[in-house]
């Protein structure tokens, strides 16, 4: 097998059932700033993942088309990280394949989406209580918080927020690890906080 293969296999492979597992968004996290890192590395990060869980999971990322495992550099034997005696491949995230668009959701039924959702949820909260189990959290002094607010916004008016936000943060998202940076989790949730059912028509009597 080569494990340098490019070939990306079928889109419903990487869709959101393969992308949106606690495990697997850890995996996909501690690999977004865009250097590349061995099982080990990542296994450092992710004490509590057993190793054969961890390697089960990077496989599936592979696999998937949403990791690719980089070329190893040309060096002499002692100087690359060694594993019982051979070189450890290193991941690295494939650009944009950990993004869902409209395609990937387009067959979804409400029970995909909640099932999606509820992971989405269970890596958050899974990553806040890694941070306050890790000492005294100060959430002034960790630039941490959380926060929920209603909007009233028109569709333009949504569209213009999220051009917005993403100008905002996108020249952020290039930065890479070191200069005194830490690695911080910003997650956006968005929904109609008053759903309408289906088909009815707004002013309408139910």
């Amino acid at each position: 097998m080569n494990d340098n293969n490019s070939a990306i296999t079928p889109a419903r492979t990487h869709g959101p059932d393969l992308i949106l597992h606690p495990v697997r968004m850890r995996l996909i996290v501690a690999l977004a700033a865009g250097v590349p890192m061995t099982a080990a590395e990542l296994q450092e990060r992710m004490p509590g993942v057993p190793p054969a869980t961890l390697y089960r999971h990077l496989n599936a990322l592979r696999r998937g088309g949403i990791l690719a495992v980089v070329e190893e550099p040309r060096t002499p034997p002692a100087e690359g990280r060694r594993t019982r005696g051979a070189v450890e491949r290193r991941f690295v995230l494939r650009p944009g394949a950990a993004s869902l668009g409209p395609a990937d959701l387009a067959d979804a039924t409400p029970d995909d989406h909640l099932r999606w959702f509820a992971s989405f949820v269970a890596s958050l909260l899974g990553a806040f209580g890694r941070y306050v189990a890790a000492g005294a959290p100060d959430l002034a002094r960790d630039g941490a918080g959380y926060r929920e607010v209603v909007l009233q916004l028109s569709d333009s008016e949504l569209a213009a927020m999220g051009a917005a936000l993403n100008a905002a943060v996108m020249p952020f998202a290039a930065n890479v690890p070191g200069d005194g940076r830490t690695a911080r989790l910003f997650a956006t949730v968005l929904f109609p906080a008053d759903p309408k059912p289906a088909g009815l028509i707004p002013g309408s009597a139910e």
